[in-house]
């Protein structure tokens, strides 16, 4: 599950938007509000606005998505639930709203619009609401028992737009880039091939790299952006490590005089609802085989005696 909080329209914009008959939009809870059509929520709520005119952007538009492996469980009734939760999580209580179900993606997704105004004329607060609500998202796609996204490896960027489909095939050529490279200048090349423009960024006036900018089809991101691992520090850490496949070549290079010489007689080792049922554990790290996590057994040796 996860949610996108949207900025910048007027109640009109956002109502049509989200029961656009082209989506096949269904209405599944809403209070304070005739659910007649966009004319008459569209009053509604600019009325309640007008309690609190200071407020430049009491619109509040968010959608919820949740995985295509949950379809077949996911009814209208409990996504409405599950919607009602995460917004009394948020703090968004005591206001007109309206949630609606689209049919127009291959994923289940919801819509829900309320008014940031409240009953009272107080302001619901939309500060830190990003942080929160990946927060509260992670919590109730656990409560619930929801499938868990396995990151960014399995978004279909075809389905993005942009700037986001540009962000994610940054990942992409990143991920596969930084693993190739042996340092910051073939990492760079090799980006560069693949039109995507590296820069730095210095501290103060000084020669020492605080960060690192990759720029591609017009858009800029910092490393750190695009993913954690990414960032500067991150990156030059890796580049400064050998890779695992080089690790164990050289691991085979100095055992093998080692067992030259004590091959008479030593070993060697190689090296809610109650509706849903949770998530499996997850998956160990991608290109981490089982016997590089184990830990190292420690070598037997007899004692030889002259």
């Amino acid at each position: 599950m996860i949610a996108k909080i949207v900025k910048g329209s007027g109640f009109r914009e956002v109502t049509g938007y989200i029961i656009d008959s082209k989506k096949d939009a269904r209405i599944i809870a809403h209070a304070g509000l005739f659910i007649e059509d966009v004319n008459t929520i569209t009053k509604a709520f600019e009325a309640q606005a007008g309690m609190n005119p200071k407020v430049s952007r009491p619109v509040g538009h968010i959608a919820l998505g949740f995985s295509k492996e949950d379809e077949n469980r996911l009814t209208s009734r409990i996504m409405a639930e599950i919607a009602l939760e995460y917004m009394g999580r948020m703090g968004i209580r005591n206001t007109q709203f309206f949630i609606a179900r689209h049919f127009d993606k291959e994923h289940p997704h919801i819509h829900i619009a309320y008014n940031r105004i409240d009953n009272d004329g107080r302001t619901i607060s939309d500060k830190n609401e990003r942080l929160r609500s990946a927060r509260i998202c992670k919590e109730l796609t656990l409560k619930y028992g929801l499938h868990m996204a396995k990151g960014k490896d399995h978004v279909k960027t075809e389905l993005l737009r942009e700037p986001d489909k540009t962000k994610y095939e940054l990942y992409n050529l990143l991920k596969t880039e930084v693993r190739k490279a042996g340092n910051w200048k073939e990492l760079i090349a090799g980006l560069n091939e693949k039109g995507v423009d590296v820069r730095f960024k210095y501290k103060g006036k000084s020669d020492e790299v605080q960060g690192v900018v990759f720029i591609m089809n017009g858009y800029s991101f910092s490393g750190s952006k695009i993913d954690k691992q990414f960032s500067y520090s991150k990156i030059d850490a890796a580049l400064k490590t050998p890779s695992y496949s080089e690790t164990q070549r050289q691991l085979v290079v100095q055992s093998e005089p080692i067992w030259q010489q004590e091959s008479h007689g030593n070993e060697l080792y190689s090296g809610s609802l109650g509706l849903f049922t949770p998530n499996p554990q997850p998956e160990q790290p991608e290109g981490y085989p089982d016997d590089y996590l184990r830990k190292k057994k420690k070598k037997k040796q007899r004692k030889i005696r002259w």
